[in-house]
């Protein structure tokens, strides 16, 4: 397995673009307009529940509702055209780096927007750390042609020596200056967003940025996406970039957190039974919250899992050691195979549970209670997972390893809605 390049003088290239933003006077209120990205959003409720509560928000441009998916990336495409003609939505007047703020009194982040050169996982610029789904790229793939646009910012993050300097210490000065806009949404974070558009400053980014590389934190999907679109469009073209948020971990950690799976057709007596003596199964009390603690207190000593819909928690674990060695792939690093994602979908859904991995059997929820509320509802089997270390991701990353598809959530993520990219300007 080959270890992938580090960047060099080669390494990052951020650009300015003219952001595409909502105009305060013509909508409710900024927060009204925005929302989590489109694979946080839960379907129907939460999408209903944005629909409503601006006329123009970005949910109908991110997930568009109609009856097929051409007329889906139409309807898009038409409301984006209307909302610029409207002057709803409205390009700055230069080309802009923007300094963008999240805060809700316990994480502070700050990071750039920008777009960013688009580069393969061989060239070791922008490194992967996830396997996508093909129909999932396919889908964003067919909206962004519609709309020729960057809907939202992938989250990246990067790594300086923490001090302020270059890229980290434009943003600290520009944080002392008035925003462009300053909003706080309905989960208590409140965002603020600046530009900066003097050439010497974008030149020390750009400097500093050079001799980094970067993993993908949140947007797998969107950056193989982009990277689909550029093999389409004759180079150089606007589909050489694509937009991102860059953190600097070194200064503005993020959070790591699970990304649950709610296997559909598979309910919890049936999962149990299947497991027969090849992991430990122990019923837990509630409420939700005990049973993470006790999830988190297990996943320290091996692979653990937490099962629910049954209106019970079932902590699995121990799992045998000679069905780990028939069924997870041996060609790959420790890190990699003891991995509970890694244990979950080579041991448990491939041969355990022989569930394949498609949406018709599994989804991927972000949200743990909701997860849990679903099985319950549903009748189907919550399998609640613990967060993968950032430096366990980074390494693998590195290394040129991808863990299995929806393996983190880092966060905060970025609000959609607050600087668009039209390719168009």
């Amino acid at each position: 397995m080959n270890t992938v390049g580090h960047a060099d003088a080669n390494g990052l290239e951020l650009r300015p673009f003219r952001g595409v933003r909502y105009v305060p006077e013509r909508v409710g209120s900024l927060a009204a307009v925005t929302s989590p990205p489109y694979d946080v959003v839960v379907r129907p409720d939460g999408l209903l529940h944005l629909e409503s509560a601006d006329p123009h928000n970005i949910v109908r441009l991110i997930l568009p509702q109609a009856t097929t998916p051409a007329a889906r990336n139409q309807q898009a495409a038409d409301t984006l055209g209307n909302w610029l003609a409207e002057g709803i939505l409205a390009p700055d007047a230069e080309p802009s780096l923007y300094i963008y703020e999240q805060y809700d009194g316990d994480i502070l982040q700050r990071g750039i927007i920008g777009t960013l050169r688009l580069s393969e996982a061989a060239e070791g610029i922008v490194l992967p750390h996830e396997d996508v789904m093909p129909h999932v790229v396919e889908d964003r793939a067919a909206l962004m042609r519609a709309t020729s646009a960057n809907l939202e910012p992938l989250l990246l993050t990067y790594r300086s020596d923490g001090d302020a300097t270059g890229a980290l210490g434009v943003i600290e000065r520009t944080a002392l200056r008035d925003p462009l806009l300053s909003t706080t949404t309905e989960d208590g974070f409140s965002h603020r967003l600046w530009s900066v558009t003097d050439p010497a400053e974008i030149a020390e980014i750009a400097s500093d940025l050079a001799r980094h590389q970067a993993l993908i934190a949140d947007g797998h999907h969107r950056w193989a996406t982009n990277l689909r679109l550029r093999a389409e469009h004759p180079s150089p073209s606007a589909w050489d970039h694509g937009l991102v948020l860059l953190v600097d971990t070194a200064r503005y950690p993020l959070r790591v957190r699970a990304i649950h799976r709610y296997l559909h057709r598979l309910p919890v007596a049936d999962a149990l039974a299947a497991l027969g003596d090849s992991f430990r199964v122990r019923t837990i009390e509630g409420p939700l919250d005990h049973a993470l603690d006790v999830l988190a207190g297990a996943a320290g000593k091996g692979n653990a899992f937490v099962l629910a819909g049954d209106g019970a928690f079932h902590l699995v674990d121990h799992p045998s050691p000679d069905l780990l060695a028939r069924t997870v792939p041996a060609d790959f690093p420790e890190a990699w195979r003891t991995l509970d994602a890694t244990v979950l979908h080579a041991t448990l859904l491939d041969h355990v549970w022989r569930i394949p991995d498609d949406p018709e059997h599994i989804a991927y929820i972000h949200d743990t209670a909701a997860t849990v509320e679903k099985a319950e509802r549903d009748g189907g089997t919550a399998v609640l997972m613990h967060p993968v270390r950032e430096e366990v991701v980074r390494d693998l990353a590195r290394q040129g390893v991808t863990m299995p598809r929806k393996s983190t959530s880092f966060g905060p993520k970025p609000a959609t809605g607050l600087v668009l990219r039209s390719l168009d300007f």
